[in-house]
């Protein structure tokens, strides 16, 4: 089993910036990729970015150059530096772990970007 705890979310303006982290406990050592999704309402959760084990980075279209994913293996923590908020990045984020055969999900924190 492998446990996320995710913080760093809250109110910003637009154009502002957060970061969010993701601290994972319990069987780290089969977790082979990390990563973000969120979930706006009324809308599908989606992919904002991951990394893998050996630091390989994947990000969303809407997000490329604005967010960026970084790991800390001896923290077993993985941030989401967001820059460049907009309206549109309003909504609830969640973290993601996968292993071969398991998938694990934080409890989700919420971001709002409003003046």
């Amino acid at each position: 089993q492998v446990q996320l705890v995710e913080s760093g979310g809250g109110l910003v303006q637009p154009g502002g910036s957060l970061r969010l982290s993701c601290a994972a406990s319990g069987s780290i050592s089969s977790i082979l990729i990390m990563g973000w999704y969120r979930q706006a309402p009324g809308k599908q959760r989606e992919l904002v970015a991951t990394i893998t084990r050996g630091g390989s980075t994947n990000y969303a279209d809407s997000v490329k150059g604005r967010f960026t994913i970084s790991g800390d293996n001896a923290k077993n923590t993985v941030y989401l530096q967001m820059n460049s908020l907009k309206p549109g990045d309003t909504a609830v984020y969640y973290c993601n772990a996968r292993g071969v055969t398991m998938v694990y999900w934080g409890q989700g924190t919420q971001v709002t970007v409003s003046s």
